[in-house]
């Protein structure tokens, strides 16, 4: 639930999403389920001319597991909320 509720802070946020397949694509996150699937708005890929189909669409769904990486901007990320919010998670888990 750590990375559930971490996205849902990252809403309304440009964010990059590097999948599975290599295709790297840029754009404001608009929501996020408990499976970590993505909802991307105002989308483009990094690497347009690779992926030239991908130029007509403006909005993406992304199943989570085909998810490898999302960046992020780092000033857009509360680190005391965090930290707080993973202590709160381990200490659940040791209960």
């Amino acid at each position: 639930m750590l990375f559930f509720s971490f996205f849902k802070t990252l809403v309304d946020q440009e964010v990059v999403v590097e999948l599975k397949n290599d295709i790297e694509i840029k754009g404001v996150l608009k929501s996020v389920d408990q499976y970590l699937n993505l909802k991307l708005d105002n989308i483009s890929c990094t690497n347009e001319t690779k992926y030239p189909h991908l130029t007509s669409v403006k909005n993406l769904f992304i199943r989570g597991s085909t998810v490898r990486y999302v960046r992020i901007n780092p000033n857009a990320v509360d680190c005391t909320l965090l930290q707080d919010a993973s202590r709160r998670e381990a200490m659940q888990a040791a209960k």
